[in-house]
């Protein structure tokens, strides 16, 4: 024999209240998914050299990197509300500890893009992982030419920061221009970084005739002896040196220049700046004249002024310009994450591919620090910044100040 249950009546529910009881929890549960979407973060990552002789420099890009993310998110975010969360890796200026780092961002994290430090041999390490697993990478400081120029298709890498191949044009006008060099001489650091250089100087000098090649001299990141490449140099008749290479040698390679007690023209790429340059250097440290793409020096527009008050707001040791080390990290990295922001919002989505092609076809115009944004990038070209967007500076004590 059957048992049935029967349900007190006050228990039961009628078919209409049921449904209205339906209805009122499918809006209570829609409103809870709603507010945890908008309390998800958007995950963006970033790689940078954070110890060691070039964390200076990536501290100058987390600065740069956290002001843009809070003036980001106390705007309202991206994505209908969602915050912006930074997550950093330490590639201690070394390759393969940046291929780990940038893995750990794609697979462990989950970033919807992440930007890249400081040294061209570790971003061009990371460029195929980013392409093959098609996550935006936006470099904020290494030049390496082939870092946006890689002939991936489609291509994920992006860049807010100078180009070498556009900077070496810019480095051999200003030795002539500035100083009536004639004769140049090269020292490069031996890797792909420099290798790159000397490529885009060659070109350089084939397109410019007030000025030529007398020599190319290569050294170590290690070296702190470099009087047999300058003895050479000096010997080809060089009245200007062009230096591609970071703080640390290009302090070593100015210390051996004043050894010779030669007083020629230093004219040099940005790695110098991204350091303890003049303390290692020494006194000579201001002989040599160097590229920036921005100084906090001078007027500043709306967005210089509102960075340099956030900036000082939030590191207290920062009174003025001259306290903003690095400024190129800092200022390069608050545009690029601006851009990618407002790409990521254009998108309406973390993925990948439609971040990539939000970037490439960016409407309207944004108002940044280095300049006003008009289209910034294309499928055809994924540099931000050009020749036009380039200054030349140099170290007074432990300030960089510009000397155009």
């Amino acid at each position: 024999m059957k048992r049935v249950l029967v349900m007190p009546r006050s228990l039961r529910l009628t078919r209409r209240p049921a449904m209205l009881l339906g209805m009122t929890l499918g809006v209570v549960l829609a409103g809870f998914t709603a507010a945890a979407h908008a309390a998800d973060t958007v995950k963006i990552g970033h790689v940078a050299a954070l110890s060691g002789p070039s964390a200076q420099s990536g501290e100058a890009i987390t600065r740069g990197l956290s002001v843009a993310i809070d003036e980001i998110n106390a705007a309202g975010g991206i994505l209908g509300g969602r915050q912006i969360e930074l997550v950093q890796r330490d590639d201690e200026s070394k390759p393969p500890k940046g291929l780990i780092a940038a893995r750990e961002l794609i697979f462990k994290e989950k970033v919807a893009a992440f930007l890249g430090g400081i040294d061209s041999p570790v971003s061009l390490a990371i460029v195929p992982l980013a392409n093959q697993n098609k996550v935006p990478f936006m470099g904020v400081w290494a030049a390496a030419t082939p870092i946006t120029r890689n002939s991936a298709d489609p291509n994920y890498v992006f860049r807010v920061s100078a180009v070498d191949a556009l900077v070496d044009v810019k480095l051999l006008k200003y030795a002539n221009g500035k100083f009536g060099a004639r004769k140049a001489g090269l020292m490069l650091i031996n890797n792909p970084w420099g290798e790159s250089n000397e490529k885009g100087l060659v070109a350089a000098d084939k397109e410019n005739g007030n000025i030529e090649i007398v020599g190319i001299e290569k050294f170590e990141n290690n070296d702190v002896d470099m009087v047999p490449q300058l003895t050479r140099l000096k010997q080809a008749g060089a009245d200007v040196i062009v230096l591609v290479v970071n703080a640390p040698p290009g302090a070593q390679m100015m210390k051996s220049r004043e050894r010779m007690g030669w007083n020629v023209p230093v004219v040099s790429h940005w790695g110098i700046s991204g350091g303890r340059f003049p303390e290692l250097a020494g006194p000579t440290a201001g002989d040599a004249h160097f590229v920036q793409t921005y100084s906090f020096f001078g007027k500043q527009g709306p967005a210089g002024e509102r960075l340099l008050a956030a900036l000082k707001k939030k590191y207290p040791a920062i009174k003025g310009p001259e306290d903003v080390f690095s400024p190129v990290g800092t200022a390069n990295a608050y545009d690029a994450m601006h851009l990618l922001a407002k790409a990521i919002d254009a998108a309406g989505s973390t993925d990948g591919d439609a971040i990539r092609k939000s970037l490439e076809n960016m409407q309207g115009s944004y108002q940044g620090l280095i300049k006003t944004y008009s289209k910034p990038f294309s499928k055809g070209n994924h540099d931000a910044l050009g020749p036009d967007d380039y200054i030349m500076v140099r170290y007074v004590g432990n300030t960089i100040t510009p000397v155009e």
